[in-house]
């Protein structure tokens, strides 16, 4: 049998069909490494001139280390952004009525539903959590504390109406997250403070005992 030549056309084709299998790449480097190979050579190289910047050999030295400060301010600017929503919301934060007039819990719920109906989701939010608060002031589910964080409301609420407990825990995540953890906050934030808010006044709990009666009833 005798087999046709093949053409120097078609030979090439065939030869670069074969090269392209995944066989003959799988050592080599990914995409990503080679872009990162040749960013830390061309930063080192810039490092190298930075070193000497007044310098005849390395030429462009003082414009190299303009341009690695600048890098690094890029760097720092970008982890502040990343770190901006992480930081530890528990810290250096003011009690849940600093710098607020005083309101009842009816005056809050309707400043929160005009932060709501206006889109003003973390104002709306923690207007709500003020009325949930108040509201627990006004029945004396609480004792009236001006400096009581959100944290602490959760735990003393949630002591007398360990029912709510859970929720008073979620309502102060979500409060944290867009207060503190400067979230957008949203609708479905609202509403579970929203929530919150009914299932306190619907709650009959049995009112707190003034200071010292225990200590007058064993008399």
């Amino acid at each position: 049998m005798v087999l046709d030549p093949i053409g120097r056309e078609q030979a090439r084709e065939l030869a670069r069909r074969e090269l392209e299998k995944p066989i003959y790449h799988r050592d080599e480097p990914s995409w990503a490494e080679r872009t990162w190979r040749r960013f830390a050579d061309w930063l080192n190289e810039l490092l190298h001139r930075a070193s000497d910047p007044g310098g005849q050999q390395h030429g462009n030295g003082w414009l190299s280390l303009v341009v690695i400060l600048l890098i690094v301010g890029l760097v720092i600017a970008l982890v502040a952004w990343l770190m901006r929503g992480r930081r530890n919301p528990s810290a250096d934060r003011d009690g849940l009525f600093a710098g607020e007039p005083e309101a009842t819990a009816l005056d809050l719920r309707v400043t929160a539903e005009r932060h709501a109906a206006a889109g003003r989701w973390p104002e709306a939010i923690r207007a709500r959590l003020l009325a949930v608060a108040r509201d627990l002031e006004e029945r004396a589910v609480v004792e009236p504390r001006p400096g009581r964080t959100a944290d602490e409301l959760a735990r003393e609420a949630g002591a007398a109406l360990p029912g709510l407990a859970g929720e008073f825990r979620a309502a102060v995540r979500v409060f944290d997250d867009v207060w503190y953890g400067d979230r957008p906050g949203g609708p479905d934030g609202y509403a579970l403070l929203t929530a919150l808010d009914e299932h306190v006044r619907a709650t009959r709990p049995q009112p707190l005992e003034p200071v010292g009666a225990e200590e007058g009833a064993r008399w």
